[in-house]
């Protein structure tokens, strides 16, 4: 009687075991997969090239006089605020692309293949930093033909992009599980806007918050994270320094990221 195995059952579970280079690997060749579907759908575009030329002309030409006097004293608030809410705004959809490859049985697929169970999400959320890249290049690009002209120079501008960039893919793993956590897309979508923009606009992103009420004041600086990621951004700007914002936002960030990874794996697996 020959021995027999079972080879099939055997070959699944080889993608529970793969090792640190091999999942850096399977997630680079979806992140990959990711940037075709981006570049193949123009209209995506939209997000993070055509939003921020919208939102930095809105609010410069609306609110620079009531607020700064002038437009050229007001782009200094108004440029990381706009970098802020545009890198943040699109890391808010990066659950529903996830949640629509799950919708459309595209993670089926994935999980047939021998590849590290976390490639689809990482490949995913890390194809998002190219829109936050591009976002931020958008927004200075928009506030240097305004007459925007950073005092620390154009190294400050690069690791204010870097900086926001790596902060808005922290917490694209916290609207990755959302999304995996709702029934629908829209559910998701909607979460993700009834967070983000209080959020953003209740901090000191385009208002200084010392023109705000006491409780709101106190609100804005002590306990929405956000100013202090704009706060960083204003002191690389201005000055070129890092302070205590920076540590403080950047722990932040990095506990997210312990936190969510585990949670929004553990999500996508039962959602697949």
């Amino acid at each position: 009687m020959p021995n027999t195995t079972i080879l099939p059952a055997n070959q699944r579970n080889l993608k529970n075991r793969v090792g640190v280079g091999r999942a850096i690997r399977n997630s680079g060749t979806l992140a990959y997969r990711a940037l075709l579907k981006m570049f193949h759908n123009p209209e995506i575009f939209v997000d993070f090239v055509v939003l921020p030329v919208m939102f930095t002309l809105l609010f410069t030409f609306l609110f620079g006089g009531a607020i700064a006097g002038n437009i050229s004293n007001y782009l200094p608030i108004v440029i990381p605020g706009v970098l802020l809410m545009s890198s943040f705004t699109n890391c808010t959809t990066a659950g529903s692309k996830l949640r629509e490859d799950v919708d459309k049985g595209t993670t089926s697929r994935f999980k047939s293949m021998p590849i590290a169970r976390i490639a689809p999400l990482a490949g995913s959320l890390t194809a998002d930093l190219v829109r936050y890249v591009m976002g931020g290049i958008t927004v200075f690009t928009t506030g240097y033909l305004l007459g925007y002209r950073p005092e620390a120079g154009i190294s400050a501008v690069i690791f204010s992009i870097l900086f926001v960039m790596f902060v808005a893919w922290c917490l694209s793993w916290v609207f990755a599980f959302i999304s995996l956590c709702t029934k629908t897309i829209s559910t998701a979508s909607a979460i993700g806007v009834v967070v983000m923009f209080p959020l953003v606009f209740l901090s000191n992103a385009f208002v200084p918050a010392e023109t705000m009420p006491g409780r709101l004041q106190y609100f804005v600086l002590h306990i929405n994270p956000l100013s202090h990621v704009v706060t960083v951004v204003r002191q690389l700007l201005t000055y070129g320094t890092i302070g205590a914002d920076f540590w403080f936002a950047l722990s932040g960030t990095l506990a997210l990221l312990l936190v969510f990874i585990p949670l929004t794996l553990i999500a996508y697996k039962r959602k697949a």
